[in-house]
């Protein structure tokens, strides 16, 4: 299920923009990944799919999700209920989904949230849900950003 192996630029190099539709909620993902050599994965239960997400993210980036207040940035749990996928509560769109291990958020960024959605690799395919819990956890902790940032900026 693992996508081919992106390569690194200079660490940092890559600032990749973006958010919701009204813009009270936005995030930032640095990453040393060239952004063509990003490839979304495009997961298949039905959540993921009605939101037409592609997920990206770098395990050894950054991400920050900020928003205007607490109330702006919401947040759902379907499935195994291990994941919380975060979205503007004013206009829906759907720009990150995170999980906690150990006291360390973990996440991941719906690239067609961000500016230039475009310049990133066509989507892969793939079935988490088909994984048992562990496993997918698992999965998570090694290709999600390990290091992710929620600000609220009002």
């Amino acid at each position: 299920m693992s996508g081919p192996v992106a390569r690194a630029t200079h660490a940092g190099s890559g600032k990749l923009r973006g958010g919701c539709h009204c813009g009270r909620v936005r995030v930032l993902l640095q990453t040393a990944v060239d952004p063509p050599l990003l490839q979304p994965r495009a997961c298949d239960c039905s959540y993921c799919r009605r939101h037409g997400a592609g997920w990206i993210s770098d395990p050894r980036g950054h991400l920050r999700i900020e928003a205007t207040s607490a109330v702006d940035l919401g947040g759902y749990r379907q499935g195994s209920q291990a994941a919380l996928f975060r979205l503007c509560r004013e206009c829906g769109v759907l720009v990150a989904v995170t999980c906690e291990d150990a006291g360390q958020l973990y996440g991941a960024v719906n690239a067609a949230c961000l500016e230039d959605a475009d310049r990133f690799a066509d989507r892969m395919p793939v079935s988490p849900q088909r994984l048992p819990p562990d496993e997918r956890r698992g999965r998570w902790l090694q290709l999600w950003v390990p290091d992710v940032v929620i600000e609220y900026t009002g």
